[in-house]
């Protein structure tokens, strides 16, 4: 077991429209895509295309759509093994309606019974001991976040995600490495970001914990870890819908140090998945490590 993902697991519906109507309007649908998503099911198949080794630790419902979503993610070269069947519940749905600027508008039902609570994170503690790597998705309750903290062992952690403020020095102290997109960059700082700023944000993070960041902002993607930095801008290519893309530059990052990549090198990497998975809609990703190292320049 290399990494092992701590997040959230979905039913991703994506509906793609010219227009999205307004109140009263009606829309043809123009594509539709159903297929398993959520970010740590994201993460996880972003990593097994780029031949790192996942589990997942996540919830579904015990109904039909988490048998088949599950079903899945084994034939997406995925332990689900810790992934818990939650008696009673619906597996959570998150509708992706993308216009034809790219633009994505969000509908979730992820409720408290597909959350992972602290007795799953402890219940999953064999596979967390047993990885290389930890992502914990820090979107999940604080409690689990704490317990899977608590039962990686001496694994590296990936925090994906802002911190929350009452607990981020430990978070952080804790952190090999900490993800967050432009949303999250900007709760860290308290304020609007530019590259700039942000590589100030990242210098001031790596000298907290981790020995990688990698923050977004509207144009770029900002990395710093202790003696460097490094703005990348995003890639021009036509963009589809964004949804995904950040999944897919935090897994193309652990797998890049995973096998010992230096952070620069990691980082161009990193850039080129994400810019491979926006121009398609929905968050499933299609990565070659091949393609990406071609496209990166690495």
């Amino acid at each position: 077991m290399d990494v092992a993902v701590v997040g959230q697991i979905a039913r991703d519906l994506v509906l793609v429209v010219d227009e999205v109507p307004g109140p009263g309007g009606s829309a043809d649908v123009r594509r539709r895509r159903e297929m398993l998503g959520g970010k740590g099911a994201n993460q996880a198949v972003s990593l097994a295309q780029l031949g790192v080794r996942p589990g997942l630790v996540g919830v579904v419902g015990d109904d039909e759509v988490g048998a088949r979503l599950l079903d899945q993610a084994r034939r997406d070269r995925i332990d689900v093994s810790h992934v818990v069947r939650r008696e009673g519940a619906e597996t959570g749905l998150i509708v992706d309606v993308v216009d034809g600027s790219g633009r994505w508008h969000y509908l979730e039902d992820l409720p408290e019974p597909v959350l992972l609570t602290e007795a799953d994170v402890i219940a999953a503690e064999p596979m967390l001991r047993e990885a290389a790597w930890v992502s914990v998705q820090l979107q999940q309750p604080s409690d689990a976040v704490h317990a899977a903290l608590g039962c990686a062992g001496d694994a590296r952690i990936v925090l994906d995600g802002a911190p929350a403020e009452d607990d981020r020095d430990a978070l952080l102290a804790a952190a090999h490495l900490v993800r967050a997109d432009a949303r999250e960059a900007e709760m860290l700082a308290g304020t609007g970001l530019d590259a700039e700023t942000a590589v100030r944000l990242g210098e001031d993070l790596v000298r907290r914990g981790p020995s990688l960041v990698a923050l977004a902002v509207e144009s770029a993607n900002v990395f710093a870890w202790p003696d460097g930095h490094l703005v990348l801008p995003l890639d021009d290519v036509p963009v589809a819908d964004t949804t995904g893309a950040g999944d897919a530059l935090t897994a193309a990052l652990i797998a890049a140090l995973t096998r010992g990549d230096p952070p620069e090198r990691a980082a161009r990497l990193a850039v080129a998945a994400a810019g491979a998975t926006v121009g398609h809609p929905g968050g499933r990703p299609d990565l070659d490590l091949d393609r990406l190292r071609r496209r990166a320049g690495v």
